[in-house]
């Protein structure tokens, strides 16, 4: 008994496959559509963005090439890499990049230490937690140059500020009438733009800490006291490498920012006595030397650095959304 197999017309298959392809490209194109029609509106602030930002970097880096002083305007020409042999040659930058590391590292580990200890106190429950909180916030909101001034008149001043002022009181409660009347700005000028800075970032580090104390799972430190944990071995078993990642963020966000304020150092002490760093610098550079290549130089090189660490704080960012999606 043979058997017979009965094919399907040629004609018959290829008009069944062949609208398949055009109905995938229609497919593919309504879809490409879509996208672009959800991503037309953000195309502005795009556009904005690149004319805002890229384009004076772009031009910063074209004049960090050109030998271009306003006290010489005869002198002007194509530098090379002059003026980057003269940033990295020159003892002014240097003295400032080690006070720029001295005074960004005081800053954050400072600000972080005491962020996390409020951040510890904020996240147990007490009456009035919420005006606590906003009331350590407030720091954080205050203009810089506002914060700037007040430090230096309000506080530093030596003939009206308030610490002379507390110290001339207590002085009198015991009955003297010579009390110590430092000059702070002049005494400890890089401890003064430290301490006005640290009370301005410590809330930041705050924020951020206790966002990352508030999604610390319960049951595990329940667990941990139920077993007989005291406070300190949860806090050194668990609460401290769950903050890890919180830590390493606020420390790489804190950089930088401190590494790029001008505001406390020019208003405080106005880059004297040692206080100058990379941005007070570079302001000096530009405005009372008049050297527009070298300073343009000195801001491409401290744009730079300031990736290098903004790259490593996307990373921890990054990282921490994944660990938040897994969860």
């Amino acid at each position: 008994m043979s058997t017979q197999t009965t094919e399907p017309p040629r004609g018959a298959a290829a008009g069944t496959a062949g609208p398949a392809p055009a109905a995938r490209a229609r497919a593919r194109r309504t879809e490409r559509a879509k996208d672009w029609a959800r991503r037309a509106p953000l195309l502005p602030a795009l556009v904005f963005l690149v004319i805002v930002t890229q384009l004076p970097f772009v031009a910063t880096v074209v004049i960090s090439f050109t030998r271009w002083n306003a006290l010489a305007p005869d002198n002007r020409g194509f530098a090379a890499f002059d003026n980057y042999r003269a940033v990295f040659t020159d003892p002014a930058m240097r003295s400032s990049v080690g006070t720029t590391v001295l005074l960004t590292v005081t800053v954050v580990l400072v600000s972080l230490l005491l962020g996390l200890g409020l951040a510890l106190l904020l996240d147990r429950s007490f009456r009035g937690r919420g005006i606590v909180r906003t009331l350590l916030i407030t720091p954080f909101l205050v203009v810089p140059v506002a914060s700037a001034l007040l430090w230096k008149h309000a506080l530093y001043n030596a003939s009206y500020g308030l610490l002379n002022g507390v110290l001339t009181w207590i002085w009198r409660l015991f009955g003297s009438d010579s009390p110590p009347q430092p000059d702070w700005m002049t005494d400890s000028p890089l401890a003064a733009v430290e301490v006005s800075l640290i009370w301005q970032w410590t809330p930041f580090m705050m924020l951020i800490l206790l966002a990352g104390l508030q999604s610390r799972a319960g049951d595990a430190i329940e667990a941990a006291r139920m077993d007989g944990a005291s406070a300190f071995d949860v806090f050194r078993y668990l609460t401290l490498p769950h903050l890890r990642r919180y830590l390493e963020l606020a420390a790489l966000l804190g950089t930088v920012y401190v590494v790029q304020n001008f505001d406390a150092v020019f208003t405080i002490t106005s880059g004297g006595l040692g206080t100058a760093n990379l941005p007070y610098t570079i302001y000096q550079t530009f405005y009372q030397a008049h050297d527009y290549g070298r300073a343009s130089a000195q801001g491409v090189v401290v744009v730079l650095c300031s990736l290098v660490v903004a790259t490593f704080a996307l990373r921890t960012v990054s990282s921490l959304l994944r660990e938040e999606v897994t969860r």
